[in-house]
């Protein structure tokens, strides 16, 4: 069941390790989102790869500590679930967002996985 585990959260930092590129690569901004590094959107986005890297480096935690894992996984479902929302309520627009809804999409399986993991690990 670990190496499971390990898998599904080797995924969740996969998902999330794309749009934190941009972090280390502005230029990134335009060819993904079509904005400059140096406007405001530029600036919001680059903060939110900032954010992104915050959830890989907690799943890069639960993947090696099992005792980040509750934390962890909290955090990361958050993102994926809030954004799957949001999304939803802004009448799932076509466009790059529904990549990114469907990269959301694919995650709930090892989310599931790791929130169950993560507060029942007893029972995995």
């Amino acid at each position: 069941m670990e190496t499971l585990v390990k898998l599904a959260w080797s995924v969740l930092i996969l998902v999330h390790l794309w749009p934190s590129a941009v972090v280390f690569s502005p230029r990134l901004l335009s060819t993904l989102y079509g904005i400059e590094a140096d406007g405001t959107m530029g600036v919001l986005i680059t903060h939110r790869g900032v954010l992104f890297l915050a959830l890989v480096m907690a799943g890069i935690f639960a993947l090696f500590d099992s005792n980040a894992r509750r934390v962890s996984s909290l955090v990361v479902a958050l993102s994926v679930v809030g954004f799957l929302l949001i999304y939803a309520r802004a009448g799932m627009p076509e466009g790059a967002l529904r990549l990114i809804a469907l990269a959301d999409l694919v995650s709930l399986l090892p989310l599931a996985l790791v929130l169950f993991n993560g507060w029942w690990p007893q029972m995995a």
